[in-house]
Formats: C-alpha cells, structure tokens, sequence
C-alpha cells in the first residue's frame, strides 16, 4: 500500500509539473517580441490585415481562454495547427519525430558502450597508473568541446575527403532502417561525445564512492578477484547516479540537437522548434517544449521507481521520511 501511495504522489507531481510547463510556455511566448502576425505579414501590413489575420487563429481572444483552449484540446491529443504551415502539429511531429528518436536512440547507445566501460575503468586505476589520467583527461576534453566546433570540423572533413560516409543525406526510415540509421550515425557520434564524457565521469565518481564501502574491503579480505567485486558488488550500486544522467541526456537530445541537425541537414525536431520560434509559430513551439517536458519527467520518474530496485535503501529512505 505504501509503494502505491509513493506511485500516486510521484504521479500527481509530474502533471502539477506538467501543467506548470505549460503555463511558462504559453505566457513566454506571448511576452516576446514581435507576435506572429508583424513577423509573417511584415511591416508594411495594414492594422486591418494584422487584426484578420489575428482573428483567423484565434489570437485576438483574451490569452486565458487562448489558454484553456489549447490545454482542453492537448489533452485529448490535438497540438493545434501550424500557424505557418497549416497543416496540425501532431501530423508535422509525426514525420519528425522518428528522426529525432533514432539519433537521440544511437548516440544513447555510443554513450554507454564507451561511457560507462570508461567510467569503471578510470575508477579502478584512480590509485595511479596512466590509465587513470589518461580517462579523466579524455572526459574533461569531451566536456569542454563545443558542439558546433567538432559538428563543423567533421563535416569539413567528411566534405572534403572521401571516408566512407557522407553528410547531408538523411535517408528516410520508409527506405531502410539500416539506410536510416548509418546517415544519422555521424551526427549521433557527434552528440555522444559530450555524453559520453559527462556518462564516464558520472561513472566514474559513483564507482569511487562504492569502492570505499566496508562491503567492498569485505569482498576484498574475502580474496574476490577484482573483476568479479566489480561486476557484482559496485556495478549495481554505482547505477543510480548514471542513471539518472541517462535519463536528463535523453530529454536533452529528444528535446533538440539543434546545432548538429542544422549542421548535418537532419530534418529533425529541434530544428523544426527553432524555425518555429523564429516564426512565432506558437502551436509548434508549445507542442516541442511540451513534449520535451514530458520526456524528461517520465524518464526521471522511471529511474525513480528503478533506483528503488536496483538500491532498496532508497526506498526505505524515502519510506522513512514519508
């Protein structure tokens, strides 16, 4: 019963989140500057022109009831209509959507095949060795290295010399998955340098704090080999925090990988945020950031539920303070 009332709180929490997201989205977009109609119809508009055009979206009624209507209609599924495009938001994200996935999905999978080994690796030479410094040397650079600098660098390189991939061609799901994924595999390599980084140094400071548990000197005493403490004592343990990580990475490159789609032509979500918000755009922008929004609580209360299992001190932590 009490696993089921932590449930319904977590739950409860994540819609007065959700519903606070969108009241800050609604009302920062309308206190910009530059509304939809002076940006579409330019100045040269007449008021008439600009208050019909207004008037055809509904953007003349009071922002509250503009509000009300947009969450009533959310709610059951429906992002509105573009304001730009016309056509409805949910079919635009519909053709977006898998793009942004199968790059947020790839550059994901690179970062914990790299992250995580290098992560574990850095901590058990922490005592000395080069291998140590070598690994913390390659996370702060990873970290340090903006994303349009190595995006541009490789799509110099990629450009001018001939090295088995190209650049700018995204082939669509319809034709291949293999095809689909091996043109967002640049742009995925891209994005999963800086989480791949941020992953192996997460790693490596939760399996530094494992190793200086009594459990672990116990496990040592006992004549474990070193292998086997750390596939089954400090793995498990060190997990929350990376985790966690994994979880606001994931929302971050769901949320939009604009610079590496601009770079790489990829016709991805993020890209088509920002066109939207250069345009005003209001019902593509709120939908994105909604969406983002919604990623990255879910995820965060997933990794919530499963720290409980993976660690069930948590849990009777949290039982606790309950």
């Amino acid at each position: 019963m009490d696993h089921i009332r932590r449930l319904l709180g977590r739950v409860t929490a994540a819609a007065l989140t959700l519903l606070g997201v969108s009241v800050l989205i609604f009302a920062a977009l309308r206190a910009m500057p530059g509304s939809y109609t002076e940006l579409v119809l330019g100045p040269l508009a007449t008021p008439e022109q600009k208050a019909s055009a207004a008037a055809s979206f509904g953007l003349d009624r009071p922002v509250a009831e503009q509000y009300g209507h947009w969450l009533r209609n959310t709610v059951t599924g429906d992002f509105g209509t573009s304001l730009v495009t016309r056509s409805p938001v949910a079919s635009e994200f519909a053709d977006r959507l898998p793009v942004t996935v199968t790059l947020t999905v790839l550059a994901l999978a690179l970062t914990l095949l790299i992250g995580v080994p290098l992560g574990v690796y850095t901590a058990t030479r922490a005592g000395g060795g080069r291998g140590g410094a070598a690994g913390r040397l390659l996370s702060a650079f990873g970290m340090s290295l903006p994303e349009f600098v190595l995006g541009s660098l490789v799509v110099f390189l990629f450009t001018r010399y001939r090295l088995g991939l190209s650049v700018g061609t995204y082939t669509p799901w319809s034709e291949g998955p293999l095809a689909s994924a091996g043109s967002l595999f640049l742009p995925a390599c891209v994005l999963a340098v800086f989480c791949t980084a941020a992953t192996a140094r997460t790693t490596r400071d939760a399996v530094l704090g494992v190793l200086v548990e009594p459990h672990i000197a116990a496990a040592v005493a006992r004549g474990e080999p070193k292998g086997f403490i750390v596939r089954h004592h400090v793995l498990r343990n060190a997990s929350v925090p990376v985790l966690t990580l994994v979880a606001t990475l994931s929302a971050y490159l769901l949320g939009g990988a604009v610079i590496v789609e601009r770079l790489f032509d990829v016709p991805g979500l993020g890209s088509y945020l920002v066109d939207g918000l250069d345009r005003r755009d209001y019902a593509v922008v709120q939908a994105g950031v909604l969406l983002a929004a919604t990623v990255f609580i879910t995820a965060n209360l997933l990794v919530d539920l499963l720290s409980g299992l993976l660690d069930p001190r948590l849990a009777t932590a949290a039982k606790g303070a309950a």
